[in-house]
């Protein structure tokens, strides 16, 4: 194979070398199907890169052109004066293969494919498995395929086939990495408020993933937050590793994830050839590195706008300032919706307030301080808002109005805005209750001064719940390991590890040693079978007494008559065994019946991508029917649980009501990450743990029905 000599490309112009150079800052490209037909892919990767002020070597190539852009075009690679570190492809999927024989053969570090490797009437394997193994076999890194390409705005590589704005900044502090080309193109080519330094579409991933991307980015100083738009995750610990990193470096996340529906997972699939996997499990994964999460492509915007400005947030909640006591009332009932906190203000800020509110106006968070308007209307309203934001517990301030006429804003705001801001110094905000334009100069302008101007007031509040949601997590103790005895981990990895010998869950008896082994309250039980040691057993016991068939692989006792509750007498639990063991098996167990209490759950299983998950939440034999439960990834403290257990749209219910009292929340939280640790310990030996009901009294909880699965078996039974 020839390969030619690289270009000349001093180390002190790549600032921070990286393993991606090649691919995001080349210094030098060619462009395979150079064009001047406007529209098409090649015409656009040229322009783009010219737009961008791209400051290395460019060589359109296009045998049937002999020049583009009043470039030299060359026929081929093999044709270039020297070799390229980076080659764009802008031609049909049925040149696709032996251009990227010839890239391979070139010596190119680097490629991006945009066209979605798809011919008809292929051949097996089908084009992109091909493609897979040719970038398997070589060291390239590939930006694709079935993506746009991407936009490196810091170094001025603007390498996508297809039509943007011209007026991209070189600078920026966002990078944006999406599995979905129009979840790039649709913020980056219409949002000019948002400054990029990075934007990425990953497309099918086939060498280069979204973990690299962020890598690339977290090793950038200017880099303020990121945003992930996910449709799979391909390597799901190279993609925990790089949050990780965003944590220590303290990048916040923002991410849409697609996929929560069966029909969005299932198009997933079909789109971009990943597995969407279970969206609790991603809720699990955000929660345990602080990405906040968001629903659409507004919130999207609005939460990197809103990382994006260079202020801290503050301890407390939010203060607002309205001209209207409609639209504060607004505020009020979807603040509450959004669960973002509002401010309460102090004694001393509500008396400079009524000092300065015409007659009539409440002294409140959120405040309309309009009223007749007047000469000194706008005093007011400045002077309102900068002693709220001087309020203790003011974490944060917005000032909320209407658009004028034609979208225009009053440029009296900003100086609401500056004079909050220098006030108090926290982050302040201008916000329009419904949407505006991202192009308005003056927008454009205060936005890039440090103060966002947003658009919709639930998009906002999406922002500012995610940042309120950062902050907070920044504040988390970290989650110290806990020791278990290094004999017994090792006994039970081996008794759960066991398939030739039985097929199934362990007993309920053995699962019930098991939790005792590792210090998890259960109920104790006594395995019996026969009438005599029924009747030994229950001696040593107090009335009333709980009767379960033992019959292996027998799912859902109850359904099956295979449990007794509250048996009061020698009589009943004989009658009881008599009637169950001529149906079920002589095979029982005996336990002391536990005091009504609240019914919860706890649980393990083990998700495709993330590995082991920990479910809580309500339980019981509606447990399904109710769908109260939370995710986390094991480890957890007992804070994190008390957090996601708060967190249930049904929480109410475990706080005391009609004459029931409270259950013991700390209790079941302490019990839930002790349970987690267990589970991080014999994580590679576990399939399904189910504890079902944890009855939860006013003191303390314990298990009374537990199903443990060794993980060998998993494969074997069904869910």
């Amino acid at each position: 194979m020839m390969v030619m000599p690289a270009p000349a490309h001093p180390e002190d112009n790549r600032p921070n070398p990286h393993y991606l150079d090649p691919l995001l800052r080349p210094g030098s490209i060619a462009v395979v199907g150079a064009s001047e037909r406007a529209g098409s892919v090649g015409h656009e990767t040229i322009k783009n890169l010219l737009l961008g002020n791209y400051s290395g070597t460019l060589y359109p190539v296009n045998p049937g052109r002999e020049k583009v852009f009043d470039m030299a075009c060359y026929p081929d690679l093999i044709s270039l004066p020297q070799r390229v570190e980076h080659v764009i492809f802008a031609i049909a999927d049925r040149h696709i293969e032996s251009a990227l024989a010839s890239t391979i053969e070139h010596g190119a570090h680097a490629a991006t494919i945009m066209s979605s490797l798809v011919l008809e009437d292929d051949e097996d394997p089908p084009l992109r498995q091909r493609i897979q193994a040719m970038v398997d076999a070589s060291s390239l890194l590939l930006c694709g395929a079935n993506g746009m390409g991407f936009y490196n705005f810091a170094d001025g590589v603007w390498a996508c086939g297809f039509d943007t704005r011209p007026n991209h900044r070189r600078g920026g502090n966002v990078t944006l990495i999406s599995h979905s080309g129009s979840g790039m193109c649709g913020i980056v080519d219409c949002e000019e408020r948002i400054d990029f330094n990075l934007a990425v579409s990953t497309g099918q991933e086939l060498s280069v993933a979204m973990h690299d991307y962020m890598d690339f980015a977290l090793e950038r100083k200017e880099t303020r937050v990121i945003g992930l738009f996910i449709e799979a995750a391909r390597n799901p610990e190279a993609l925990m590793a790089a949050l990780h990193k965003a944590n220590r470096r303290g990048v916040p996340v923002v991410a849409i994830k697609v996929g929560r529906t069966e029909l969005s997972a299932r198009l997933a699939v079909s789109h971009s050839g990943a597995i969407a996997g279970q969206d609790r499990a991603y809720d699990a994964l955000f929660d345990r590195y602080g990405v906040q999460r968001v629903y659409d492509m507004d919130e999207f915007a609005h939460a990197l706008m809103m990382f994006a400005q260079p202020h801290e947030m503050q301890a407390g909640g939010l203060v607002s300032l309205h001209d209207s006591g409609g639209e504060r009332q607004l505020m009020i009932d979807l603040a509450d919706q959004m669960d973002v906190p509002l401010a309460t203000l102090g004694a001393d800020t509500v008396t400079r307030l009524e000092e300065l509110l015409d007659p009539g106006l409440p002294a409140v968070n959120p405040l309309d301080a309009w009223s007749a308007g007047g000469p000194d209307a706008d005093t007011i309203m400045e002077e309102s808002l900068a002693t709220m934001l001087r309020d203790d517990e003011a974490a944060a301030g917005a000032e909320v109005h209407d658009r004028e006429p034609l979208s225009a804003l009053n440029t009296a705001y900003f100086k609401y805005l500056r004079k909050g801001h220098a006030a108090s110094g926290k982050p302040v905000f201008l916000v329009s209750n419904r949407q505006g334009s991202g192009s308005d100069p003056n927008a454009i302008a205060v936005t890039r001064e440090g103060f966002p101007v947003l658009d919709g007031l639930r998009s906002f509040l999406a922002g500012m719940r995610c940042l309120f949601g950062y902050r907070d997590f920044c504040k988390r103790e970290p989650c110290m390991p806990q020791q278990f005895d290094a004999e017994q981990v090792s006994a039970w990895r081996l008794i759960l590890s066991r398939s030739e010998s039985r097929i199934g869950p362990l007993s309920e008896y053995e699962a019930g040693q098991f939790l005792q082994d590792f210090g998890l309250p259960i109920n104790p039980s006594v395995a019996i079978d026969s009438e005599q040691e029924l009747l030994q057993a229950a001696e040593a016991m107090d009335f009333p007494l709980v009767l379960k068939t033992a019959a292996p692989e027998l799912a859902h006792k109850t359904d099956k008559g295979g449990v007794h509750l509250n048996l009061c007498s020698r009589q009943e639990l004989l009658c009881a065994y008599r009637e169950m063991s001529a149906r079920l098996g002589s095979a029982a167990l005996l336990a002391t019946m536990v005091a009504k209490g609240t019914e919860m759950m706890l649980g393990m299983v083990q998700d495709e991508q993330f590995g082991p998950l920990v479910l809580m939440g309500l339980g019981g034999v509606d447990v399904e029917v109710l769908d109260q439960v939370r995710c986390a990834l094991p480890p957890f403290d007992a804070a994190t649980a008390r957090r996601l257990i708060d967190s249930l749209p049904l929480r109410k219910l475990l706080d005391s009501h009609r004459g029931r009292p409270a259950a013991d929340l700390d209790a079941f939280c302490e019990t839930a990450a002790h349970f987690s640790a267990v589970v991080a310990e014999l994580s590679d030996s576990l399939a399904e743990i189910d504890l079902n009901p944890v009855i939860v009294h006013p003191s303390g909880c314990i298990a009374v029905d537990t199903l443990v699965l060794g993980r060998k078996v998993c494969s074997d039974v069904p869910h």
